[in-house]
C-alpha cells in the first residue's frame, strides 16, 4: 500500500467524511434524513478508515448481527461500505483494508462467519468470500398471470393496510418466527426495524413512500409485505408499477392471500420484486410462469473465519464423515486437513493427518456454507478436487434455498 496512505478505526466524528466517500463510490446523494438513518446504525469501533493527508479516501466496516444458517443462528460479521476514492484506486488500499479487517475479525474470535453483498463479485474472492446464494429478480405482467387456486371461502384470516413506520412490532412478530429457520435471514433490533421501515421517499425518484399490508389469523399476524408505487399511464390507460421490498409469511394462506393482493392493485400492470428467492413459492402458484420475468442475480457471499467453529456451528442434510484439505493464504488458521464427522445434527471438525476425499479453497467452502451451492456442482466446475468416491455434497445442502431479503 502507497506509504503516504496510513489505516486506523473509525471515530464518530468520521461520519461525514464516511458518508462523503459512500457517496463518490456508490454514485448516491444521501439526503439529510438517510444521513441520519444510516449513522443510527453505524458502529464506528468496527470500521476502518484509510486516510491520507487528513482525508479519508478508503473504508470497510463490520456491522453486528446474527445470520440463519443451516439448522442454526450464528454470529456473522456483516461487511458493508467497502470502497476507495477514485482519485487513490490502484494504490492496494483495498486489498489492505480487506485484510486487516479480516485479521481483526478473526482475532477477536467473535463471529466464525462473515457475509456481504458484492458490488463487484470479481473482488471479493481474492479475499476468500464465495457465492453462498443467489436470488430471483421478479418483473412480473401481473394482469397476464393468474393464481391457479382459488382464494380461500370463508378466508381464515384478513389483510389491513397499514403504515409501515408504525407496524415495526407486527412484522417483526412474523419476522422472527420465520428467521428462525430460514437461512438467510439476518437479525434486526429495534433500531434496525426503524432504519427498514423509514420513509427515505426522496430518494426513490417517482415512486411513493413505503406502504404495507398485513396478514393476519386468530395467532395474529401470519404474513406481511412492503412495497412502494409508481404511478404510470400509456396509449392504453394505466400502466402503474408495483415494487415490493420485502414479503414475509410464516404459511402457505398468509403467501397466497398477499401475493393475490400484490397482483390485483388497480391502475398496475407490473409488479417488481428484486428479492425472491431461487425457489420461491410463487412459481407453482401461478398458470404461466413464464410470466414472472425471472431473472438470477448473486445474493449473499460468505467468508469462513474459523473453519472448525463454521462448520460446526451449522447442522447438516445427511450424516457424513470425510477429510477436506483446506488453503487458506489469508488465515493461515485455517489451512490444512480437517475432518467432518458426525450429523446431521451435531458434526464436529478435527484436525486430522488422514488423506483427504476432497481439496478446496476456503472460497468454495465459504460458498457452500448456505446449502445454496453445491459441492458437487463447484467439483464440475474444476473449483472442488474430488480425491476419493468420498463429497458430502448432499450433505452441505439443505431442504429450501437461501433468501436473503436485505442488503445492508
Amino acid at each position: 500500500m502507497d506509504s503516504s496512505v496510513h489505516l486506523r478505526t473509525a471515530t464518530p466524528a468520521d461520519f461525514d467524511a464516511i458518508s462523503d466517500l459512500m457517496e463518490l463510490v456508490f454514485q448516491e446523494t444521501l439526503t439529510e434524513s438517510r444521513r441520519a438513518g444510516e449513522q443510527s446504525i453505524t458502529e464506528t469501533d468496527r470500521s476502518l478508515v484509510a486516510e491520507h493527508d487528513d482525508h479519508v479516501v478508503g473504508h470497510a466496516t463490520a456491522l453486528t448481527r446474527d445470520l440463519t444458517v443451516p439448522g442454526a443462528i450464528v454470529p456473522a460479521a456483516h461487511v458493508t461500505g467497502v470502497g476507495v476514492a477514485p482519485t487513490h484506486r490502484r494504490r492496494g488500499i483495498l486489498t489492505q483494508l480487506m485484510r486487516q479487517q479480516l485479521e481483526g475479525l478473526a482475532a477477536a474470535g467473535h463471529e466464525p462467519i462473515a457475509v456481504l453483498w458484492a458490488s463487484e463479485s470479481a473482488i471479493y474472492p481474492r479475499f476468500g468470500y464465495g457465492p453462498a446464494s443467489s436470488r430471483l429478480g421478479l418483473e412480473i405482467t401481473s394482469r397476464e398471470v393468474r393464481l391457479t387456486a382459488p382464494p380461500a371461502t370463508p378466508p381464515s384470516g384478513r389483510l389491513r393496510l397499514i403504515k409501515p413506520p408504525a407496524a415495526a412490532d407486527e412484522f417483526a412478530a412474523v419476522y422472527e418466527r420465520v428467521r428462525a429457520e430460514r437461512v438467510g435471514f439476518s437479525s434486526r433490533d429495534e433500531k434496525w426495524w426503524k432504519h427498514l421501515l423509514a420513509d427515505y421517499s426522496d430518494g426513490h425518484g417517482e415512486q411513493t413512500g413505503p406502504r404495507g399490508v398485513l396478514y393476519e389469523d386468530e395467532r395474529g399476524p401470519a404474513g406481511y409485505a412492503i412495497w412502494r408505487g409508481e404511478s404510470k399511464w400509456n396509449e392504453w390507460g394505466p400502466d402503474g408499477v408495483v415494487v415490493v421490498r420485502e414479503l414475509v409469511t410464516d404459511g402457505p394462506e398468509a403467501y397466497e392471500a398477499i401475493w393475490r393482493f400484490l397482483l390485483g392493485i388497480d391502475l398496475t400492470r407490473t409488479v417488481k420484486f428484486w428479492m425472491a428467492a431461487v425457489d420461491e413459492p410463487v412459481q407453482y402458484l401461478v398458470d404461466d410462469p413464464g410470466r414472472l420475468g425471472r431473472r438470477n442475480v448473486d445474493g449473499l457471499w460468505i467468508r469462513i473465519l474459523d473453519l472448525p467453529a463454521a462448520l460446526e456451528a451449522r447442522q447438516y442434510a445427511t450424516s457424513l464423515d470425510a477429510v477436506v484439505e483446506v488453503t487458506d493464504p489469508l488465515l493461515p488458521a485455517n489451512q490444512g486437513r480437517w475432518r467432518l464427522s458426525g450429523g446431521p445434527d451435531k458434526v464436529t471438525c478435527t484436525r486430522t493427518d488422514d488423506a483427504p476425499d476432497f481439496a478446496c479453497s476456503i472460497t468454495e467452502l465459504g460458498a457452500a456454507y448456505l446449502g445454496g451451492t453445491s459441492l458437487a456442482a463447484l467439483a464440475a466446475a474444476g473449483r472442488v478436487r474430488r480425491l476419493t468416491g468420498n463429497l458430502p455434497s448432499v450433505a452441505f445442502g439443505w431442504h429450501r434455498q437461501p433468501n436473503a431479503i436485505e442488503v445492508f
